[in-house]
């Protein structure tokens, strides 16, 4: 199938830019592939260690080498909500392997940590350094060497990309997403959004913002706003390393327990012991990476994945740049609302047609790569479909529906609600940045504004609970980069910014830190790079400096007499006070050596 001008011109440059750096990757892993994983190449005394708390026919399976065993990595504490489910998940797949004569072992657990929990925390400071270290944890678990499949068991903000990472890592093996699913609807998102800023403005009290949180945020499951967790299982689905129809299915039912049934049994299928051998690292190829950014637009999605993306395809030998983000987002138009793009939620886009509507109306429109491996065995038309129940409690699937069961929430690729994508690229004399447009209203995508310049979240919060902010302003927060305090989110911000605006004043932010997922309704350009702890440009602006953020226009810059604001000298911060604390003098080696946000933010080298 040939795809729109431009998502091949986009696909044509990444394949070209990394056509070393792919071939040298692709060559290790096949070169893995020759050499194992089995288990006859170990040791009796390795392969004694690697079954000795199996039971008798387990144990016997692995002693030779012609029974798939699956590798388990699991992100499971039951503190998390859309985690907790996962207790029971090695259960079910160590049932489904014995089921096809097989063996399943739980090869190793990875931390999932909860931004939800440490947002506005001193804990937010070690969440994207979490990613690494999920990449590296999983990679502990892999390397016994006794697995010929994998399937991985996450779902949150940093978690599945971390998982990925991983995978490809051992990108020989076959790898297997399962999700868990969303938690079903509890208290719209936006009345939950209207008591936030109510409390902020001190017009209710902690009481009923902690129930309107829990009504919320209310039982086992994923969040059900769009935010990053959501978007990294909408990727799964669309770049193939989920089952067609898995990624939006409730935890706790039969359907779900039915879909990690299948997804054991295809993860064994597609071992190098058969006949459809599928490696990970030929899976997520550069054409997946592009249906992976085109998702993310149509659906606008969380910002965090401008460098989870990157880093992904980094792991895969794939050189992907903030420009190609960009130039896809010219020419994919947005077809979801959902919260904080819309009033909906993900259960309510999954009961309008979901993934298989969405991915149907992007093929139709020559906008997704259809030629791609996946681990369904099928091209992306395969996963145009819903999942449903059988009476024997086997999957079957049909074809997603033809109409949208709620065109305010799903809309079609001929009549959509943006022509273009949720996320754009800034550029200009402050820098590169990242800003989520698909939830902010047309009127407030271009700020011209003073600068208040601030070093924390909590100097903006101080000075606004002081009355000082009473007239237009642009919040510049620094030091919020990778380097200097791992990159936080900065979501204290939000229902302060969003009460000014709604006074009538002109807002916006601008930080080299992250919002995420869930930024809203005010303009934010983040994620500027180069970041101000390694001296950008963003070190140099003053209070009272008129900056513009166009989102129209995708620029970002200061409008000041360029001689003079070359000639000064970069503020340097006093970061000592985020050096240790809650686990970060663990962490100095991560401070020093990441990359910068353009490239991924990860520490795995050039």
């Amino acid at each position: 199938m040939t795809v729109h001008e431009r998502i091949g011109e986009v696909t044509e440059r990444i394949q070209k830019r990394s056509r070393d750096s792919r071939e040298i990757y692709l060559e290790r892993i096949r070169k893995a592939g020759e050499d194992g994983p089995r288990r006859g190449t170990l040791s009796c005394g390795n392969l004694a260690h690697g079954f000795a708390a199996c039971g008798l026919v387990d144990k016997e399976r692995l002693s030779g080498d012609v029974v798939p065993n699956l590798g388990i990595i699991t992100a499971y504490n039951d503190m998390l909500s859309a985690h907790q489910p996962y207790e029971r998940f090695p259960d079910l797949i160590r049932e489904a392997a014995r089921d096809v004569g097989a063996v399943a072992q739980v090869a190793g657990g990875v931390p999932a940590m909860c931004d939800g929990v440490t947002q506005g925390q001193a804990g937010m400071e070690l969440s994207l350094f979490s990613r690494d270290v999920i990449a590296m944890a999983a990679a502990v678990g892999l390397s016994h060497q006794m697995f010929d499949a994998a399937v991985f068991l996450g779902i949150c903000d940093k978690i599945v990309p971390g998982l990925v990472i991983s995978a490809l890592s051992f990108g020989h093996l076959p790898a297997v997403f399962v999700p868990a699913g969303p938690m079903p609807t509890g208290l719209p998102n936006d009345e939950k959004a209207k008591v936030r800023q109510l409390y902020s403005e001190g017009k209710v009290d902690r009481a009923a913002l902690l129930e309107a949180e829990s009504k919320s945020y209310h039982s086992p499951g994923t969040c059900t706003f769009y935010g990053t967790a959501n978007s990294n299982q909408m990727l799964m689905e669309i770049m193939g390393l989920h089952l067609p129809g898995a990624s939006f299915v409730n935890p706790n039912t039969p359907l779900r327990d039915a879909l990690t049934r299948e997804a054991t049994r295809r993860a064994l299928a597609i071992t190098a012991l058969g006949n459809e051998y599928t490696p990970a690292g030929e899976v997520i190829d550069e054409r997946a990476i592009v249906n992976g950014v085109v998702g993310l637009h149509a659906t606008g999605g969380s910002t965090n994945h401008t460098m989870h993306l990157v880093a992904i395809a980094h792991a895969a030998g794939i050189r992907l740049t903030w420009d190609d983000i960009s130039d896809l987002s010219d020419v994919v138009p947005l077809l979801a609302r959902i919260y904080p793009n819309g009033l909906a939620d993900v259960n309510h886009f999954q009961a309008a047609g979901g993934l298989g509507f969405l991915i149907r109306e992007l093929l139709s429109d020559k906008l997704l790569h259809e030629d791609v491996r996946t681990v369904n065995g099928t091209g992306l038309s395969g996963y145009t479909v819903e999942a449903k129940l059988n009476d024997d409690g086997t999957v079957r699937r049909e074809a997603a529906p033809q109409a949208s069961g709620n065109e305010k929430v799903l809309a079609t690729a001929k009549k959509p609600f943006h022509p273009t994508g949720g996320l754009s690229v800034l550029t200009g004399n402050l820098g590169k940045a990242v800003i989520k447009v698909s939830a902010v209203k047309p009127e407030h995508q271009v700020v011209e504004a003073p600068a208040r310049v601030f070093h924390s979240q909590e100097e903006m919060q101080e000075a606004y609970k002081a009355g000082e902010l009473t007239s237009d302003f642009i919040a510049v927060i620094r030091f919020q980069g990778p380097k200097a305090n791992g990159m936080p989110e900065l979501h204290k911000l939000t229902p302060a910014l969003g009460v000014l605006q709604d006074r009538g004043l002109k807002v916006a932010l601008v930080t080299d830190g992250r919002m995420s997922g869930a930024s809203g309704k005010v303009p934010a350009a983040i994620h500027v790079t180069p970041e101000a702890a390694e001296g950008g440009p963003i070190a140099r602006v003053r209070d009272g400096d008129i900056l513009r953020v166009d989102a129209a226009k995708g620029t970002l810059e200061i409008l000041v007499d360029r001689a003079e604001f070359d000639a000064r000298e970069p503020v340097v911060a006093d970061l000592s006070s985020n050096q240790a604390g809650v686990g970060r003098d663990l962490f100095t080696t991560f401070r020093a050596m990441v990359g910068s946000a353009d490239t991924g933010a990860h520490v795995f080298g050039a």
